[in-house]
């Protein structure tokens, strides 16, 4: 059963939700347009766990993990909107620490773009290191660029939300869900948590991670190689991945101790009326429809100018940022159909993007991972929506 509401101009995005379900392996997800300020389409459906006890509903919510990416650097860019942080200024300046290493003129922008190269640490971390605030940071801020910063740029997978959710500490007080929670997700009337206590985890849906079939080929086959054979960006690359070396005991997104932490990178937690809330602000200009005010236009251009583009060091395969958000490469890994579309995926299917060209903001959510980033699910929505507002002229 497919729940929610959708313009009659949108039934093409229904139609292929429930597509979804019935051809492409969908257990429980929501899909979710905002044009122009106005919610056009509003669906979910299907369960929220394995054993299909647990409809999923309004109100569910599941891991949008990357997704956590782009709303750290959407805190940030409030603070420069204020004038409290200067892109171009050196991060030192907010986070003295940061100086080691011949880190002290490495400018903030640097952070934003995966061009620090500090998508790693070398220092061996303990299992659950990453849910460790003070150590991350603490050792981000001893860490050596694996190359020259600037010189090239590769995802900071699991250290992105510690260096630039550092800058939002330092400068506002406030950790940076709390941050997130009180200036983006409250005053939009969303849900979007980067650590959360036990009062909504009965909204949360079980997540189910990906098992690829024995023919498909590896994502990460540099991940399959003998660290000690490796040096320099390669050895970067793999500890990217792997140190710490393996997680906690039990530390997996369906416990209570994975959802209170604050990882921004990887554990953030929402759903698809939040995304296509959020990015769809962020596509008319950065104004709600109530005159809240996300991020100035200026802002906006900014982080969604090409700031890193190219073969990813760190992926292996084409990327583009800009501050803090992917940004489309048509015909490679697009963000909608539009030229100038920005936002991000996250693992397994999940995405979220703004247009700003049609003024349109897109949510999509599942708890049934796929092959990420771009999946047969979120392909068939997005093309729907699309093929919509083709029909609108």
């Amino acid at each position: 059963m497919i729940y929610g509401t959708c313009d009659e101009r949108f039934s093409a995005v229904r139609a292929a939700f429930a597509r979804n379900f019935e051809e492409r392996g969908e257990l429980g997800a929501g899909v979710s347009v905002m044009l122009d300020g106005e919610r056009v389409v509003d669906l979910w459906g299907g369960s929220a766990n394995s054993a299909h006890t647990r409809d999923w509903q309004q109100d569910t919510i599941v891991p949008v993990w990357s997704l956590g990416k782009a709303m750290t650097a959407l805190a940030l860019l409030r603070l420069v909107d204020r004038g409290d942080v200067d892109l171009d200024a050196p991060a030192a300046t907010y986070w003295p620490e940061f100086a080691q290493a011949g880190k002290a003129s490495m400018p903030v922008h640097m952070l934003l773009s995966h061009r620090a190269g500090l998508q790693a640490i070398a220092e061996p971390l303990p299992p659950g290191a990453h849910a460790d605030w003070e150590l991350m940071t603490r050792s981000l801020a001893a860490q050596a660029p694996w190359w020259e910063p600037g010189t090239r740029f590769g995802y900071h997978v699991h250290t992105y939300g510690h260096l630039a959710g550092e800058i939002v500490r330092r400068v506002d007080g406030r950790s940076l869900g709390t941050f997130v929670r009180e200036e983006i997700a409250e005053p939009l009337g969303v849900e979007f948590y980067i650590g959360f206590g036990p009062e909504h985890d009965a909204q949360a849906a079980e997540w189910l991670p990906y098992v690829a079939p024995p023919s498909e080929e590896s994502m990460r086959p540099w991940l399959d190689v003998d660290p000690a054979t490796l040096s320099g960006v390669e050895l970067g690359r793999y500890l990217a991945y792997r140190n710490p070396a393996q997680s906690k005991p039990g530390f997996t997104p369906n416990t209570r101790e994975w959802r209170a932490v604050e990882h921004p990178s990887t554990n953030a937690v929402s759903n698809a009326r939040a995304l296509a809330t959020v990015f769809g602000t962020l596509a008319r200009g950065g104004t709600a429809k109530d005159g809240y005010r996300l991020l100035s236009p200026e802002t906006i251009d900014r982080a969604n100018t090409i700031e890193a583009d190219g073969e990813d060091a760190v992926l292996g395969r084409p990327n583009r940022f800009g501050l803090g958000f992917q940004l489309t490469i048509p015909g490679v890994r697009p963000l909608g159909q539009g030229p100038r579309g920005f936002g991000h995926y996250g693992n397994g299917a999940i995405v979220g993007f703004a247009d700003p060209d049609a003024r349109l903001g897109f949510g999509y959510v599942c708890n049934q991972s796929g092959r990420s980033w771009r999946d047969p699910r979120n392909i068939a929505l997005i093309d729907a929506t699309y093929e919509a507002l083709n029909r609108l002229g």
